[in-house]
């Protein structure tokens, strides 16, 4: 189980992408890595979602 204070981060890596958005891992990092969107942050190799930007891309696709 993820712990409470996961999502108040700024920034969820991977697996918190994965408990955060209930997907598996091939799929949060297909995700991350589509060029051009917004919430993508790199840090050397490693993959980050932005989780605010996240938050905003989802509600944008739901038509919020």
């Amino acid at each position: 189980m993820e712990d409470i204070n996961t999502y108040n981060k700024g920034l969820l890596n991977v697996k918190e992408v994965c408990a955060y958005l209930g997907v598996g891992q091939n799929t949060a990092r297909n995700l991350l890595n589509r060029p051009y969107n917004p919430f993508t942050v790199r840090i050397g190799n490693r993959l980050y979602a932005n989780k605010r930007l996240l938050d905003k891309w989802i509600d944008e696709q739901s038509g919020i």
